[in-house]
């Protein structure tokens, strides 16, 4: 799930002759929404689950072995 956190994000309409545009802060805010909402990167498929099939392999052979 994504989190939003509430920071103050300069854009380029922020700075052009000191003044502001109206729409900047909508824009910032919703680009750091849609950047982390879209994110590709999900953490939660990239751990570990236990050992995979090369360890059970190894196991099995062990355990043929030992019988």
């Amino acid at each position: 799930m994504a989190s939003i956190d509430s920071a103050s994000l300069s854009s380029p309409a922020d700075r052009r002759d000191g003044h502001t545009h109206p729409f900047a802060g909508i824009r910032a805010f919703f680009g750091a929404f849609f950047a982390r909402a879209f994110d590709p990167y999900r953490p939660e498929l990239h751990y570990m689950r236990g050992p995979g099939p090369a360890c059970r392999a190894k196991q099995a052979s062990a355990r043929r072995k030992a019988n």
